[in-house]
C-alpha cells in the first residue's frame, strides 16, 4: 500500500470570498510532500519464528506485544505490567551487526514499537520448542523446578535464551556464572513465586565448565560459526556441516520449530503454525541440585548444541531498508532510514515524537493518556547508532573526546565504555563511571533499546546518566535542518523541570565525553542510590570529577547531582569551596560537606519526599567519592577499602533432598505437571483463551477522588469513540444486587452517590477491542464534590472510624478482668508502638475474567482468575438474577494469587457477567497493572500498641495489646485477617496472662484483603519487635531471651489451645543452629563490626509457628472431589482447589495415583469448575492440599473398595486398563464423589471455659539470616540464609522447597523493600514496577540453604501420623513467609552495631519495611543529624504511609 493513501485528507478551503487568516498547516498538509517523495510504503516485513510476515498499514496504536497477542498461536508472550518492568513480555530480536555478526536482543514487547520489527527476525517463546520437543533451556527450567505459576516463565526463558545465544561466538561457547548472575541479563525479569534460586540453577547448567570448554566438532567437519551462517547452509550440507542434532548423522532436518539450517527455503506468509500440545508435561523425576558446586544436569535431559539453533533468515540478510509510513487520521508512524530523512521530518513537523525503544514514550501513552499524532522511529538509522572512532593504536591514545552516537543502545554504550576503559586506563574514568551507571539503568530489555539521547531529552531530574555526563563536562551535539550541527554544554542543556535547550526541530546526534590529557591527575566517579540495586529509579544520583595538580591541590571540581532539584544540577557552593585546597585534607572534605548542605536545603514537603534521607545521601555519596578518589590519586597511604559499595557475589545454596520410603508416588520430587507448558508458552491463562465470536472487551471507569460526592457522570464522549458499544453502571444491576462482600455485604460493585476510595469502580465501558475500551474509559468525565478523607490508622483512631469487630483474646487473669495487678508484680514493663506497611500482591497475571452467556436458558459460563470460585458464583448469580446452578465458574490456572484473588476477583467476574447479559455477547476484561493495584487491595498495614511485663530474667508474664489494621473503605476480609493476627501475637512464646484486642480501621483507601499469611506475619513481626525491645532494655542476648520464653508441651496459647507433642521449635533451633554454625558466625559478625566502620553485619535466628485451618470460618474447612475411571484405565480428577503455582494439581494427582496404584501420567486433573464440584471452599489458608487431598483420598477409597474383587482376580500388579475394563463390563460404578471436613476444630470467640481448637495443627520453622549493611547509604545484601521447616511428611518435596524459598523471598520483600506510598490526596502512588519494588534475582540470599525436619535431636525419625492430615503432610504455602523477617531483624542488629559505634544512646525504633531510607536514618550518625529537616507549620510530607 502506498504510504500517501493512509493520510487524512487536508481540510477543504472555505468558499467565502472575504480574506481569511492563514491557518496553521495540519500534519497531513505539512507531511504530505515528504511522504509522496520519500515514504513509498506502509508495509512492515519481518520474520516470526522462522516464518515470513508482511503487515500492511498496521494499527498505529499497537506496540509489538499487541500484534503478537493478536495472533491465535502466539499467546505465550504475556502482558504483566505494560511499562517494561516485569519482563513477562520479553521476546528476542535477531539482527545482523557490523562484521556479519548475529546478535540476539531481548526486548519488552509491551513497549517496543511495532514498526521497529521491520527487517528483523522475531523469536517468541513458541519458536524455541514445544512440550513434545522442548528446547534444552525450556526443559531444564521445567525439570529443575524453575516455574510455579508460570506466568513470568516465558519472559525469563527468553531473556536467558538471548544470553545463551549471544554466548556462542566464533565457533566457541563462552558463558560463566558471572554472566548469568552478575551482568544484569535477568534484572528486567521478575518472578513472585519461586524465589529465583532454581531458575539460576537451571541457567548455570549452560556454563562453559559443563560444556567442557570449546565445542568439539565431529571429524570431517569444520567448526560452524552460527554468526556467519550464509544462504548456502540452507542446502543439504555434506559431511555433517550445519545441524548436528541427529546423533545418527542423518542429513535431514532437526525439526526445530521455525527453521532448521537444513530446511528448504520455503518461506510463507503468516505466522507460525499451531504447536502440538500434550495433556500434561513429562513427569520424569528430576531435582534441583545443590548449587554450591558446579550445577549438574538432572536426569533425562537433552544436551545443548549451539549449532542446532535458529539461523537468521537468509532473506533478511539481503533485505533493503525503505522509509516507511503508516497510520490513520489519528496517528502516523514514520521510519526514516537516514539522518537526513529524520531531520527533514522534524523540520516539517517539529512536534513529531522521536521514538527509540519507547521506554518513556509508551508509558506516557498508556498511563498518562498522552497523544502523539506523529511518531518517528529512529533506532535503525545507522548514523545515530554506530560508533565511528579509533579502536586501537596511537590515534586512540591521543583521543581527546569520545563521541557516543545519540541513539546507540545503552547496552552497546556500556560495552563501548568497557572496551575503552580497558584500552585507555585511568584517562577513561568518566567512561568507567558512565558504564557503571548504565549497568544499573533499568532492566536489560530497556538497556537493549534505550539511548543516551532519549535519556537526556526526557530531562528527568533523577536521570542515572546525566550527573555522570555532566561531571565529565560532556557536550550535546544537535542537528537541525536550518542550523546544521552545533554543540551545547550539558551544564546548560537542562533549563527547568523536564525542559531542555533542544529545539523542537532538533535531533541529538552525539554526546561528546571529553578525556583528560595523558598524565592528568583526574578521577570521575558516579553513584546511584535507589530502593534496590537492580532495575530501580534513582532516589539520588551523583557524578563527581576532581582534577588535582602534582601537589594534590584541586584545579577542577564538578559535583553533579540528580534527585536534589527539579533538574540535574551542580553543587556550586561545594565546588567553589574545594578549588585551590589540598584535596586529601580532611578540612577540605568537611568544607565541601558543609557547603553541600547549603546547596541542597530541601524542604520537608519536597516533591518525591524523603527530604532528610536525600540530604544525607548527598553527603554520603560525596564522602565515599572523597575517600575513593584520594586512594586512586595516590594522595593517601591509608586503607579505605571498607568505604566501597556493597556488591554481591554468585549465589549458592543447598536443599537436603531425600526420597521418602514406603510410597510409590507420594513423596517423590515430581516437577510441576504444567512446568513444561509454562516454559514453552503452551499453558493457557484466562486472557490467552481464544477470542469468542462477537466478543467485546471491558475497561473500568475508576474514581479519581478518595472521598467525594458524585455530581454527574458524562459518558457521551466515550460513547462516540471508535469501536465503543456501550457501558454499564449502577443502573445496570437489579435493585438490591449492587452490593457484595466475602463476609459482610457492604461494598458496591458500582459507586452510587459517593466514592469512598481513589480507584473505586464507577462504571465499565465495552468496545470491540481492549485498546478501544481503555481509551474510551479514560474519556468518561466525572464531576465530584470533594469530601474530607481518612487515610491513615492514626487518623482513623482519632476519628473513631472503625468497622464493627469487637473480638478479643483473654488468657489468665485477663479472663476475670484487668491486668493491672499482674503488671504491678512485674520487675520490668515495656511499652511501645510498632508499625508495618502493607504489601502489594504483585501476581504477574492481573485479575481477568471472560463471561460467555447462553441465551437459551439464561445460564452463563465465566472463566475467572480466581481462588474462590464459589464466592464468584454466588455474586455472579446475584447480579444476573439467576440461581447458582445457572452459573458455571471455571479456571485452569492462575498466574499467581497469594490471597489477592480470593475475594477481589469477584467484582471482575460480576462486571463482565453484567455486561454479557446486557449485550448477549461474550465479554472479556483483564486489568492493567495500575488498575489491578489500585483496585485489588493489599496486605493490611498494621499497628500494634503493646505493653509487656517481664520478670527480672526477661521471662514474659503478661501482655496487653491493641492491634489496628487499615481495612480500607469496605470490610472485605479485614475482620478475619485481624482474627488471625490476634492469634499469632504469641509466635512461639508462652505468655501466661494476655489481653489482645483487634480494631479494624475504616479509611478512604483501597479495600485491603487477604495476602499470604493473612495477618499472621504482621503479628509475629510485632512479637519479635517487642522481644528485641526486651532484650535491649535488659541487656540480655536476644537468642537466650527467645529460648527462655519458648512454649513447652502443655502450655496454652492466648486462644487457650494446648501446645502438644507436635511442637518441634526447640529441636529445629538446636539442629539448624548447629548445621549453620550459628554461634561461631555470631562471634565472627561481632569481630567484623569492630573492624569496619562503614559496613556492618547482623545475624539472627528466629522461629515461627503458623496455625493451619480456616480459623473461625468453620464452614470453609470442607472439600469435595470427583474421580472418574474410564474403561481404558485413564482417570479424570476434579476437586475444589485451584492451581495458582503452588503445585496443588500436581500433589492431587500424586495422591490419586498413590491411592489407586497407578502412575501420575494416568491422572488428568482438569480445570476447576463449579459444575463438577459444588460449593468449593477457596484455595487459601495453606489448606488446599489438606482439604482437597483428603477429599480425593475419600473418592479413591470408594473406588478401591469397588475394584477390590478385580484386583484379587487379576493380581495387585494388573494395569488399571484391565481392571477398569472388567469392572465396566460388570456394570460397576467407576465414578466417586469424595468429601472431607476437618475434624477437631471449632473455636468460638468469647468461650474461655472449654473452647475447641482453633487450628488443626501448626506448621513450624526456623531461619537464620546474615546480612551486610552499607552504613553510608542504607543499602544491604543478604549474605546467607538457612531455613529448616517442619512440613510433616511431604507429598512432593521439590514443590515444598519451592514454596519455602518463594515465601521467604516474598517475606523478605515485605519486611525490607516493598513500600506502598499514597499521595496526600489519597491516590496510591506505587502502582507498578516502576515505583513499587519486589525482590529481584540479585536480592535473594547469596547463600540460600533449605532443609526439612526429619529427626529429633537424638536422631530418631519423627512421626506425624497423629496429624490425621493427607499423607501426614503439612500445609506450607504461608508459614515460611514470616521467616523473611530474619532479614529485617538481622539488619536491625547491623543498625545497632552502627549506632553503638556512633554512640547513639536512644532506644532503636525501626519499623518495617526497612527500606534504605529507614535504615540509613536509624543509624543516627553526624550526617543524619546535620541533614535534619524541620517541617514548617502545616507542612506535610509529600507522601503518606497509611500504617502511620
Amino acid at each position: 500500500m502506498a504510504a500517501a493513501e493512509i493520510l487524512p485528507k487536508p481540510p477543504i478551503p472555505s468558499s467565502l470570498s472575504e480574506p481569511q487568516p492563514v491557518p496553521t498547516p495540519t500534519a497531513a498538509e505539512a507531511l504530505t510532500p515528504l511522504i509522496q517523495s520519500t515514504y513509498r510504503t506502509s508495509e512492515l516485513h519481518f520474520f516470526v519464528n522462522g516464518r515470513r510476515v508482511t503487515l500492511s498499514n498496521p494499527n498505529p496504536d499497537w506496540v509489538l506485544l499487541d500484534w503478537i497477542r493478536a495472533q491465535d498461536n502466539l499467546k505465550g508472550t504475556k502482558l504483566g505490567c505494560g511499562e517494561g518492568g516485569c519482563g513477562a513480555c520479553t521476546v528476542v530480536l535477531q539482527t545482523i551487526e557490523k562484521g556479519n555478526r548475529l546478535r540476539h536482543i531481548a526486548v519488552n514487547a509491551c513497549l517496543f514499537p511495532l514498526v521497529g520489527v521491520d527487517g528483523k527476525s522475531l523469536i517468541t517463546i513458541e519458536g524455541l520448542g514445544t512440550v513434545a520437543r522442548p528446547h534444552p533451556l525450556q526443559e531444564r527450567v521445567a525439570k529443575m523446578h524453575g516455574s510455579q505459576c508460570g506466568f513470568c516463565t516465558p519472559g525469563i526463558v527468553m531473556s536467558l535464551y538471548a544470553l545463551i545465544r549471544n554466548s556462542y561466538k566464533d565457533g566457541k561457547f563462552r558463558l560463566s556464572a558471572s554472566d548469568v548472575e552478575l551482568q544484569g541479563h535477568l534484572d528486567g525479569n521478575l518472578c513472585r513465586c519461586t524465589g529465583y534460586k532454581p531458575i539460576l540453577e537451571a541457567a548455570k547448567t549452560f556454563i562453559v565448565e559443563d560444556l567442557k570448554g570449546d565445542l568439539v566438532e565431529e571429524q570431517g567437519s569444520s567448526p560452524l560459526n552460527v554468526d556467519d551462517v550464509a544462504d548456502n547452509l540452507l542446502q543439504n550440507a555434506a559431511g555433517g556441516n550445519g545441524c548436528r542434532s541427529s546423533s545418527s548423522g542423518s542429513s535431514g532436518s532437526c525439526g526445530r520449530p521455525g527453521g532448521c539450517c537444513r530446511d528448504a527455503s520455503t518461506s510463507s506468509y503468516g505466522s507460525s503454525p499451531d504447536r502440538a500440545s500434550s495433556q500434561e508435561s513429562a513427569t520424569t523425576p528430576a531435582t534441583s541440585v545443590n548449587s554450591d558446586k558446579n550445577t549438574a544436569l538432572p536426569n533425562s535431559v537433552q544436551m545443548y548444541d549451539p549449532t542446532a539453533e535458529f539461523i537468521f533468515p537468509p532473506a533478511l540478510r539481503k533485505y533493503q531498508q525503505f522509509p516507511i509510513c503508516y497510520g490513520d487520521e489519528r496517528k502516523i508512524w514514520f521510519k526514516p532510514t537516514t539522518l537526513q530523512q529524520l531531520i527533514e521530518l522534524k523540520d516539517a513537523w517539529p512536534s513529531a515524537k522521536i521514538v527509540g525503544g519507547a521506554s518513556e514514550t509508551q508509558i506516557e501513552v498508556r498511563f498518562k493518556q498522552s497523544e502523539y499524532r506523529v511518531c518517528i522511529y529512529a533506532s535503525d538509522i545507522e548514523e545515530l547508532n554506530t560508533f565511528k572512532g579509533p579502536d586501537d593504536g596511537d590515534e586512540l591514545n591521543t583521543l581527546s573526546e569520545v563521541p557516543i552516537p545519540g541513539n546507540m543502545p545503552l547496552t552497546k554504550v556500556e560495552e563501548l565504555c568497557a572496551m575503552l576503559v580497558r584500552k585507555l586506563g585511568a584517562r577513561a574514568s568518566a567512561l568507567e563511571a558512565l558504564g557503571k551507571q548504565l549497568r544499573y539503568f533499568a532492566g536489560r530489555q530497556i538497556r537493549n533499546v534505550a539511548s543516551l539521547a532519549g535519556n537526556l531529552a526526557t530531562a528527568s531530574p533523577i536521570s542515572d546518566t546525566a550527573p555522570a555526563l555532566l561531571a565529565a563536562g560532556s557536550l550535546v551535539s544537535i542537528r537541525t535542518k536550518r542550523e546544521n550541527s552545533y554543540d551545547i554544554p550539558l551544564s546548560t542543556f537542562f533549563v527547568k523541570y523536564r525542559t531542555t535547550q533542544l529545539p523542537a526541530s532538533g535531533v541529538i546526534t552525539h554526546i561528546k565525553i571529553p578525556l583528560p590529557p595523558p598524565g592528568s591527575l583526574e578521577v570521575t566517579k558516579a553513584y546511584k542510590q535507589a530502593k534496590r540495586k537492580d532495575d530501580d529509579i534513582a532516589i539520588v544520583t551523583a557524578g563527581f570529577r576532581i582534577r588535582v595538580d602534582p601537589k594534590g591541590t584541586v584545579q577542577q571540581a564538578i559535583f553533579a547531582y540528580g534527585g536534589m532539584a527539579p533538574i540535574t544540577t551542580v553543587a556550586t557552593t561545594a565546588q567553589d569551596a574545594v578549588i585551590g585546597k589540598r584535596w586529601a585534607d580532611g578540612s577540605t572534605r568537611e568544607r565541601a560537606i558543609t557547603a553541600l548542605l547549603k546547596d541542597f536545603d530541601l524542604p520537608f514537603s519536597v516533591p518525591g519526599g524523603m527530604a532528610q534521607y536525600r540530604k544525607t545521601i548527598s553527603l554520603s555519596l560525596f564522602f565515599r567519592f572523597w575517600h575513593e578518589s584520594i586512594i586512586e590519586l595516590n594522595l593517601t597511604e591509608a586503607n579505605y577499602n571498607h568505604i566501597h559499595e556493597i556488591h554481591r557475589g554468585i549465589s549458592t545454596g543447598t536443599r537436603d533432598h531425600f526420597a521418602d520410603s514406603g510410597t510409590k508416588v507420594v513423596g517423590r520430587q515430581i516437577p510441576h505437571l504444567s512446568a513444561l507448558k509454562h516454559c514453552t508458552g503452551e499453558a493457557e491463562y484466562v486472557d490467552d483463551m481464544p477470542q469468542q465470536r462477537n466478543e467485546l472487551h471491558c475497561a473500568l471507569v475508576l474514581s479519581t477522588k478518595a472521598h467525594a460526592k458524585i455530581l454527574a457522570v458524562d459518558w457521551s464522549i466515550a460513547l462516540q469513540m471508535p469501536g465503543v458499544v456501550g457501558y454499564i453502571d449502577k443502573d445496570s444491576v437489579p435493585r438490591g444486587s449492587n452490593d457484595w462482600g466475602p463476609i459482610r455485604v457492604d461494598e458496591p460493585l458500582f459507586a452510587v452517590d459517593r466514592v469512598h476510595s481513589h480507584g473505586q469502580t464507577i462504571g465499565v465501558v465495552y468496545a470491540e477491542t481492549a485498546l478501544q475500551a481503555q481509551t474510551a474509559a479514560a474519556k468518561v468525565q466525572v464531576t465530584y464534590e470533594t469530601l474530607p478523607a481518612v487515610l491513615t490508622i492514626d487518623q482513623a483512631i482519632k476519628a473513631q472510624s472503625y468497622f464493627e469487630h469487637g473480638k478479643q483474646l483473654k488468657k489468665g487473669a485477663a479472663i476475670e478482668g484487668s491486668l493491672d495487678g499482674i503488671f504491678a508484680k512485674c520487675e520490668h514493663i515495656f511499652e511501645g508502638t510498632t508499625k508495618l506497611g502493607g504489601q502489594e500482591h504483585f501476581y504477574l497475571e492481573t485479575n481477568a475474567a471472560l463471561a460467555i452467556p447462553h441465551a437459551e436458558d439464561g445460564s452463563m459460563e465465566v472463566y475467572a482468575s480466581s481462588q474462590n470460585l464459589m464466592e464468584n458464583q454466588i455474586f455472579v448469580a446475584q447480579v444476573l438474577g439467576v440461581p447458582m446452578s445457572r452459573v458455571n465458574m471455571r479456571v485452569r490456572r492462575l498466574g499467581g494469587a497469594y490471597g489477592g484473588k480470593e475475594s477481589r476477583s469477584t467484582p471482575i467476574a460480576c462486571l463482565v457477567a453484567i455486561a454479557a447479559k446486557k449485550e448477549r455477547r461474550p465479554m472479556r476484561m483483564m486489568l492493567s497493572r495500575d488498575e489491578d493495584i489500585a483496585t485489588s487491595g493489599q496486605r493490611h498495614p498494621m499497628q500494634c500498641r503493646w505493653k509487656i511485663g517481664t520478670d527480672a530474667n526477661g521471662i514474659i508474664q503478661c501482655i496487653e495489646a491493641d492491634l489496628y489494621n487499615n481495612a480500607g473503605y469496605s470490610m472485605d476480609m479485614s475482620g478475619a485477617v485481624m482474627d488471625r493476627a490476634c492469634t499469632h501475637l504469641d509466635n512461639c512464646y508462652n505468655i501466661p496472662h494476655a489481653w489482645i484486642r483487634g480494631w479494624v480501621c475504616k479509611t478512604n483507601t483501597v479495600s485491603n484483603t487477604a495476602f499470604r499469611g493473612f495477618g499472621g506475619p504482621q503479628a509475629m513481626y510485632f512479637t519479635e519487635s517487642f522481644m528485641s525491645a526486651i532484650a535491649e532494655g535488659l541487656n540480655i542476648d536476644i537468642d537466650e531471651l527467645r529460648v527462655r520464653n519458648l512454649y513447652k508441651q502443655g502450655d496454652l496459647t492466648p486462644f487457650l489451645q494446648p501446645i502438644d507433642v507436635d511442637f518441634h521449635i526447640p529441636t529445629m533451633l538446636e539442629q539448624l543452629g548447629t548445621n549453620a554454625g550459628y554461634d561461631s558466625r555470631k562471634k565472627e559478625t561481632q569481630l567484623f563490626n569492630l573492624k569496619n566502620r562503614y559496613k556492618k553485619r547482623g545475624i539472627c535466628k528466629i522461629p515461627t509457628k503458623f496455625g493451619l485451618s480456616f480459623a473461625t470460618a468453620l464452614h470453609l474447612n470442607q472439600a469435595g472431589a470427583y474421580v472418574r475411571i474410564y474403561e481404558d484405565g485413564s482417570i479424570l480428577l476434579h476437586h475444589g482447589g485451584t492451581e495458582m503455582g503452588q503445585g496443588l494439581y500436581t500433589k492431587m494427582c500424586q495422591v490419586a495415583a498413590e491411592e489407586l496404584g497407578v502412575s501420575v501420567d494416568q491422572i488428568f486433573n482438569k480445570d476447576s469448575q463449579t459444575d463438577q464440584v459444588a460449593n468449593p471452599s477457596p484455595t487459601a489458608a495453606s489448606s488446599g492440599s489438606d482439604l482437597n487431598g483428603m477429599a480425593v483420598k475419600n473418592a479413591c477409597d470408594q473406588l478401591n473398595e469397588r475394584l477390590a474383587p478385580y484386583r484379587k482376580q487379576f493380581g495387585s500388579d494388573a494395569p488399571m486398563s484391565v481392571i477398569a475394563h472388567a469392572a465396566y463390563r460388570d456394570r460397576v460404578n467407576l465414578a466417586a464423589n469424595g468429601f472431607w471436613k476437618m475434624p477437631r476444630i471449632g473455636y468460638k470467640w468469647g468461650n474461655y471455659k472449654d473452647p475447641l481448637p482453633m487450628y488443626y495443627y501448626f506448621t513450624q520453622g526456623v531461619a537464620i539470616t546474615e546480612v551486610e549493611l552499607d552504613v553510608l547509604t542504607g543499602d544491604h545484601t543478604v549474605l546467607r540464609t538457612d531455613i529448616m521447616m517442619d512440613v510433616g511428611r511431604s507429598i512432593n518435596p521439590s514443590i515444598d522447597y519451592g514454596q519455602i524459598e518463594g515465601a521467604f523471598v516474598q517475606g523478605q520483600g515485605l519486611f525490607t523493600m516493598e513500600e506502598s506510598l499514597w499521595t496526600r490526596e489519597g491516590e496510591l502512588f506505587t502502582r507498578g514496577p516502576g515505583t513499587y519494588k519486589i525482590p529481584g534475582f540479585s536480592d535473594i540470599p547469596q547463600e540460600f540453604n533449605v532443609s526439612m525436619l526429619r529427626h529429633d535431636s537424638n536422631g530418631n525419625a519423627i512421626c506425624w501420623k497423629h496429624l490425621r492430615s493427607i499423607q501426614s503432610s503439612k500445609g506450607i504455602g504461608e508459614p515460611p513467609l514470616f521467616l523473611g523477617s530474619t532479614v529485617f531483624f538481622a539488619l536491625r542488629e547491623a543498625v545497632k552495631a552502627a549506632r553503638e559505634m556512633n554512640e547513639v544512646k536512644e532506644p532503636l525504633v525501626l519499623d518495617a519495611p526497612a527500606t534504605p531510607e529507614k535504615l540509613r536514618l536509624a543509624i543516627g550518625d553526624d550526617f543524619v543529624k546535620r541533614a535534619a529537616v524541620v517541617p514548617k507549620e502545616g507542612e506535610t510530607n509529600f507522601f503518606v504511609r497509611i500504617e502511620d
